[in-house]
């Protein structure tokens, strides 16, 4: 389904995709649907695409690093990037400026996914989930869905990139039913 090349396969062999995947918190009955509704509708959904925790490690960050020195590394290596972000994703704009009320935001990285046909916002977090940056998230989709979202193409979606996850907070706020994942 994905048509990676040897090397691609081998790259994601090495990277433990398949354990990453089978590690994941995902019911397996969920992702047997989830799974069906692809084969017989062609219909991609966000929990297909996403993955949980992704594998960095060709960025060649030491051991202390801003989001700012993330953000570069990952546009330095992002042919890879998008290889361990998964098929389908285009790369829009880095730092995208937006204006709300006269006051300026900046989307860390703003990405396309051609098979869901929607906008990813993708916010890089330096240290453990915080509630408050679903709020900033949810500011960002609905400016885009204002704003930039294309007839035909679907509500954006949001994906929080952090050093580390806080679950119960995760569950609390219910991000996956506002268009928002969380992942390390």
């Amino acid at each position: 389904m994905e048509r990676w090349s040897v090397r691609t396969l081998r790259a994601k062999i090495q990277g433990l995709l398949f354990e990453r995947t089978a590690l994941s918190k995902k019911p397996a009955e969920l992702a047997r649907q989830e799974l069906a509704a692809l084969r017989e509708e062609d219909r991609l959904t966000p929990d297909l695409v996403f993955r949980d925790p992704y594998i960095l490690d060709f960025l060649g960050l030491a051991d202390a690093y801003s989001e700012k020195d993330l953000e570069a590394a990952i546009l330095r290596e992002l042919e890879q990037f998008i290889l361990e972000l998964g098929v389908g994703f285009a790369f829009i704009d880095r730092q995208k400026r937006i204006v709300i009320d006269g006051k300026d935001f900046c989307i860390d990285l703003l990405f396309y996914h051609r098979r869901m046909r929607r906008l990813i916002v993708l916010e890089l977090k330096i240290g453990k989930f915080e509630a408050a940056v679903k709020g900033q998230m949810e500011l960002y989709l609905r400016w885009l869905e204002k704003y930039e979202q294309q007839p035909g193409e679907d509500t954006p979606l949001g994906l929080i990139l952090c050093t580390d996850k806080s679950e119960e907070q995760i569950e609390l706020l219910r991000l996956d039913k506002s268009g928002i994942r969380v992942a390390s």
